[in-house]
């Protein structure tokens, strides 16, 4: 099994900044794919940002601009820099890391940001 572990989530105001971390532990052996989901109240979880083992990034259209992922495999850990945070990005905030054909989720981190 791996465990994933967030970190970073808070509460900041418009505009302002935050990053999260994510590390994974376990049985590892090559993590791929690794990423973002957030989750609204009384919304649908929606895919925010990823990225592969060789760095290549792909984001949700909400955040392009403003947020960036960037991993680190030697220490699998990945982060998610959040710039210009905005309201509506206000969600609980889960990592996910794919190893072989399985799929891994971190507990969640709750970001609000005020207005």
């Amino acid at each position: 099994q791996v465990q994933l572990v967030e970190s970073g989530g808070g509460l900041v105001q418009a505009e302002g900044s935050l990053r999260l971390t994510c590390a994974a532990s376990g049985r590892i052996f090559r993590i791929n794919a690794m990423g973002w989901y957030r989750q609204a109240p009384g919304k649908q979880r929606e895919l925010v940002a990823t990225v592969t083992r060789g760095g290549s990034a792909n984001y949700t259209d909400s955040v392009k601009g403003r947020f960036t992922i960037s991993r680190d495999n030697a220490k699998n850990t990945v982060y998610l820099q959040m710039n210009s945070l905005k309201p509506e990005d206000t969600a609980v905030y889960y990592c996910y890391a794919v190893q072989f054909y399985s799929n891994y989720w971190g507990q969640g981190t709750q970001v609000t940001v005020s207005s």
